[in-house]
């Protein structure tokens, strides 16, 4: 498996997806014209990297400043898959990191918190 590694452009993420340091980074701003077709090879990625995952500790670095509606649907989607690989004895760690100046990234972060049951999500003020 290779890792995972998309450049940011004006309207989309860095993605940036390690499997070797068991981190996995989404960095910047979300609103691709087609969001569907954007975030289609980092699920693939994701689903695959869970199924081999072992033992280790995952670091989920999510810092976006901006991300429309259907980046947002996409981010849940995201959390579900690593909340589901949390329940099943994977251990992640999602941290939200977010400008402390932008209140609705901070937001946006506590109400992802607050559908995560299992999966240890820390909202981190930089």
């Amino acid at each position: 498996m290779e890792n995972l590694y998309i450049e940011a452009t004006k309207s989309s993420p860095e993605i940036d997806f390690n499997k070797d340091t068991n981190t996995l980074s989404v960095k910047g701003e979300s609103y691709p014209e087609n969001t569907a077709q954007f975030y289609e090879p980092v699920f693939e990625w994701l689903e695959s990297y869970l199924e081999e995952l072992e033992d280790a500790q995952v670091n989920v670095n999510m810092e976006l400043i901006y991300f429309n509606s259907s980046s947002s649907k996409a981010l849940m989607d995201i959390f579900d898959t690593l909340e589901e690989a949390s329940e099943d004895g994977k251990n992640i760690v999602v941290n939200w990191i977010y400008d402390e100046d932008n209140d609705a990234a901070l937001e946006y972060g506590e109400e992802f918190a607050e559908d995560m049951e299992s999966l240890t999500f820390n909202l981190i003020e930089k």
